[in-house]
């Protein structure tokens, strides 16, 4: 797998415009109207892709050839100067063999998205070296965000991002599981995805990065099985450290906890290992910029963007 430096992208302003698209799933002309609202309150101009209007066998917003043309339309737009994914669900993957890679590379922009879109994110990373958003979207997140949760976002999107801390919401604690320091360029998203891209073209990188993960509604099982198949691939070991985010509708009746379960396939590797990071399916979230160079400290339970995704 090549590798590619990471691109910094420009910051938006007010009023900027945006690309509103549906990579995924479909969602009703209801909601579409309310996440076209979310997007304009938070100060910038909607420009609404087809594919929000479109919806294709019941779960996905279009034809892959449809959602690929437009995702590489929006990139090329000059006008448009981020990209909102409408909403995650499924269907991510199977447009990533169908989109422009030079043409998305040589015009690089903001990009917000998350869950599904994990495909998207690892895409555009490892084979456009463009850096991204795992953040709310539109129509699943920011028409009932919070206050922290939108301000979060909208301070990443309008930068700068150098230099700062990664605090979770009021009375959340990052906890350090596996004791130490490291840093490196954060990589990751959704556990589902990134282990259903293992022995593909797109299969995520780890080498020399952090990893973050995160994921809704698995059973304690499933959870291991996917960190097992990580670490089996050598995803646990090639990294530099992990950040586990939250893990919704995943807390099962148990003697063992999620985190004790993470803890005693992690440890063994010697990795620092940093838990329950608000990002991923909850609210309030933490809006990450992955492409970032980042550094953990889980003695002192800290997460430090040292060097940010915008110019």
């Amino acid at each position: 797998m090549r590798k590619l430096e990471i691109q910094k992208v420009k910051k938006l302003r007010k009023n900027d415009i945006v690309g509103l698209t549906a990579p995924a799933g479909p969602v009703s002309q209801e909601k579409l109207k309310k996440a076209i609202a979310a997007v304009e309150e938070l100060g910038f101009t909607v420009m609404v892709g087809e594919t929000c209007s479109l919806n294709y066998k019941g779960y996905l917003a279009g034809t892959p050839q449809k959602r690929a043309s437009e995702l590489n339309e929006m990139f090329f737009n000059q006008e448009i100067k981020a990209v909102f994914c409408l909403r995650g669900g499924y269907g991510a993957p199977q447009i990533l063999p169908l989109l422009d890679r030079e043409l998305i590379k040589n015009n690089p922009k903001l990009f917000v998205g998350y869950s599904d879109i994990t495909a998207l994110h690892n895409y555009l990373q490892q084979q456009c070296g463009i850096p991204t958003i795992h953040g709310p979207m539109p129509a699943s997140d920011l028409i009932d965000a919070d206050s922290f949760t939108k301000e979060n976002l909208y301070q990443m999107l309008i930068g700068p991002t150098s230099m700062r801390t990664v605090y979770n919401p009021a009375g959340e604690r990052m906890e350090g599981i596996v004791s130490g320091r490291a840093s490196g360029m954060l990589t990751g998203g959704n556990l589902t995805l990134i282990t259903a891209l293992m022995g593909t073209p797109y299969e995520i990188a780890t080498k020399g990065k952090i990893l973050f993960l995160e994921e809704i509604n698995e059973e304690l099982y499933k959870l291991d099985r996917m960190i097992t198949q990580l670490a089996l691939g050598g995803k646990i070991s090639e990294a530099e450290g992990i950040v586990l985010g939250t893990w919704t509708g995943c807390h099962f009746d148990s003697h063992f906890l999620i985190k004790d379960v993470f803890k005693e396939i992690l440890e063994p590797f010697g990795k620092p290992v940093l838990f329950n990071l608000r990002a991923g399916h909850c609210n309030p979230m933490v809006s990450l910029p992955l492409g970032a160079f980042v550094e953990i400290d889980t003695d002192r339970e800290e997460f430090v963007i040292k060097e940010g995704i915008t110019q």
